[in-house]
């Protein structure tokens, strides 16, 4: 693997990795453990089978249904998509019905797994008495990047392997089961701006080898996508005088002192916990700056990170595990669930809690090392 590189690409992947905030314990697929690296078709597809087949097999066996309960399909996977699709690939494995409803969806960078419940939210307004999968995983053997253009580098340092699968229903009966109610979604974007449309971009570099570059305004882009986001959000589930303070505040700006600050508003008033994108240190901090949170707040996506690295649109999956594990979640909580993608997109899910969380953790990712966490870093 080190062949592929130059010394100078060498050092600045170990001195990010140090400095990353990821353990020594993080995965890649077996493809990426060969040396040089196998990144061809059939990889991707069996790094798919390896994450996506589990998952399925678990969610099924843990809310004991049969793959002809399902009625609505929908996987994403930002970086691969080949044909037949990844959700083609499900259907087939688990010979489900022909009449269901599957989609893909790629391109969507860090926010598909959110995006893919919102849609799953979406139709089961439209279809009754329905259950819908969706399930979230990034393919690492189709990503790495081979070059020397550092930016392009970033990719190999933070991305690691996982998935989820998420059931979601509108059956009468599953109100008594389910441990989370979906009750506030929200989407938008800045892809009309550019500088938030390349701050992170798939391209190919000066020697025609494809990578994703992390441009250096990747953090201002994501600053000013999440304030216009957290507006419109607040707008709707806020308390008003919540609401006031913010609306004053930027009339002041505006009107009287150029200099002065907006006032942000607290989001605690109304979510007990929240789960942010584990992207890396330092876009945790700046959520953290930006929506007033504590150490306590984004302790979840700095461990998640520490432990599994950034997974992605599966990622908030193992930071709502984390506070489960930790006993931090109980009945009537709500859970603020932020995913950013590439474009920049903002998708927003608000979770309330139905019941305590009582169960048998030992499938959990969580189950062997949580009580090592929370840890320094």
């Amino acid at each position: 693997m080190i062949e592929a590189f130059d010394t100078e690409s060498v050092e600045f992947m170990a001195k990010t990795l140090v400095s990353s905030g990821l353990s020594q314990e993080t995965y890649l697929p077996p493809a990426l453990h060969c040396i040089p690296p196998k990144t061809h078709h059939r990889e991707s597809i069996n790094e798919a089978q390896m994450v996506l087949f589990p998952v399925m097999d678990e969610l099924l066996s843990k809310t004991k249904l049969s793959p002809h309960d399902i009625d609505i399909l929908i996987v994403n996977c930002s970086g691969f998509c080949p044909s037949p699709s990844l959700s083609s690939i499900i259907i087939n494995k688990y010979s489900m019905k022909s009449d269901i409803k599957s989609y893909n969806l790629s391109g969507m960078g860090c926010s598909a797994g959110t995006i893919g419940v919102d849609l799953a939210q979406n139709l089961l307004k439209t279809h009754e008495n329905k259950t819908a999968i969706v399930l979230s995983t990034e393919i690492l053997s189709t990503g790495w990047y081979s070059g020397h253009e550092k930016p392009k580098l970033i990719l190999n340092c933070f991305f690691r392997m996982g998935g989820a699968g998420i059931l979601l229903s509108n059956k009468k009966q599953a109100e008594n089961t389910s441990k989370y109610k979906l009750i506030h979604s929200l989407r938008t974007q800045r892809a009309y701006d550019d500088t938030a449309y390349y701050a992170a971009y798939r391209e190919e570099d000066s020697r025609g080898i494809l990578g994703v570059t992390f441009n250096k305004d990747l953090l201002q882009a994501v600053s000013e996508t999440l304030r216009s986001h957290i507006t419109l959000l607040g707008s709707q589930i806020l308390p008003f005088t919540e609401q006031i303070f913010h609306v004053i505040s930027i009339l002041r700006k505006k009107l009287i002192d150029k200099s002065a600050e907006i006032y942000t508003p607290s989001f605690k008033t109304v979510v007990q916990h929240f789960c942010l994108p584990s992207s890396g240190k330092p876009l945790i901090r700046e959520l953290a700056k930006e929506l007033n949170l504590n150490g306590r707040d984004i302790e979840p996506a700095l461990m998640t990170l520490h432990r599994f690295g950034n997974q992605s649109s599966s990622s908030w999956w193992y930071e709502l595990g984390y506070m489960e594990g930790r006993g931090r979640v109980k009945k009537g909580d709500k859970i603020w669930v932020l995913g950013l993608g590439t474009g920049i997109k903002c998708c927003s899910l608000v979770l309330e809690c139905l019941r305590p969380i009582v169960e048998d953790n030992k499938k959990s990712p969580w189950s062997c090392c949580i009580q090592q966490y929370p840890i320094q870093v």
